[in-house]
């Protein structure tokens, strides 16, 4: 009897523990796998084939319509690094960049620290400056474009009241970039705002106790306290307003199509745009593409190195 039931024993017997921990790492790996699966896909689909395409059709001359390719090396490099258009394209880029990057950071730190202050009806404040983030850019432009028109606009409609006869804003060359750049900043504002906010929360109190108890000011607390202890909370802040603003393109569509009034507000997004799907030009919109990201890339070492922190500093 003992020599029957043994076999079935050994059956019902449990996995050891090794095989067990193994079977379970195994079906976490597996359930890992599929969890990830959509966002590899995502990431090899969108942005890894169009990336390794644009650097192969930037060395090369690509003919769309005939669906030719022939090898060119840096001669797109060569014309677009010698094309007055591109560095006017790059000139209103940098241009639109610092009003919209450091200029809306320092504006955003000065919303949030009075934000983060115990105001009534605070939350309706915080709300209320970072709608405009979650609307959509071209609903935006068009009814900053009609804000803007220069005989039934609100703008001059307001400027009329005191006397002040408004420009054509959007279809004068002087004002057409101003007038991106206000929308961009009331549109971004509100993110940068709400990021700061986090930051400021996460300040210990006991800090600004210490330095009140030793006769420090507002401001010398602002400068010696908050601003330093900002530090990773605007090199993130700089990071995505910085990629953000060199890939603008909607707002300058919109508001100012075809590069603005005499190409007043032409970006290097809209060279590339034209390039590309105007002029069917893509080896040429693709060195473009890749001028573009060579200016990112070392605009992100700079930040980094100017304010830059991470958590083991």
């Amino acid at each position: 009897m003992s020599t029957a039931t043994a076999p079935t024993a050994a059956r019902a017997r449990p996995p050891a523990p090794r095989a067990r921990y193994r079977r379970f790492g195994h079906e976490r790996r597996r359930t890992a796998y599929l969890m990830l699966a959509p966002a590899l896909v995502h990431l090899v689909w969108w942005i890894g084939i169009p990336t390794v395409a644009t650097f192969v059709l930037a060395v090369t001359h690509y003919d769309i319509l005939a669906g030719t390719m022939t090898w060119a090396g840096l001669d797109n490099f060569v014309a677009v690094l010698s094309n007055p258009t591109w560095w006017t394209a790059v000139w209103h880029t940098l241009v639109y960049t610092f009003f919209t990057v450091p200029v809306a950071m320092a504006i955003a730190v000065v919303i949030a620290a009075l934000l983060n202050a115990k105001l009534r009806a605070r939350a309706w404040y915080r709300t209320a400056i970072f709608m405009p983030h979650i609307t959509a850019t071209v609903a935006i432009a068009l009814v900053w474009a009609w804000m803007y028109e220069p005989n039934v606009g609100v703008i001059n409609g307001v400027l009329s009241w005191f006397g002040i006869r408004g420009p054509a804003w959007a279809a004068d060359p002087t004002w057409a970039m101003t007038s991106v750049i206000l929308m961009s900043i009331w549109k971004g504002i509100g993110l940068k705002m709400v990021i700061y906010l986090a930051a400021l929360q996460n300040i210990p109190e006991e800090l600004y106790e210490a330095a009140e108890i030793d006769g420090a000011s507002a401001v010398r607390r602002f400068v010696s306290i908050t601003l330093p202890l900002l530090g990773p909370a605007t090199f993130f802040v700089f990071i995505i307003s910085l990629i953000d603003s060199f890939q603008v393109f909607e707002q300058f569509y919109v508001l100012t199509p075809r590069g603005g009034p005499a190409n007043a507000t032409t970006v290097m997004t809209y060279e590339i745009y034209e390039s590309a799907f105007q002029r069917f030009d893509m080896s040429t919109a693709s060195a473009q593409s890749v001028v573009l990201f060579a200016f990112l890339l070392v605009l992100t070492i700079v930040g980094r190195r100017i304010t830059g922190r991470d958590d083991a500093s």
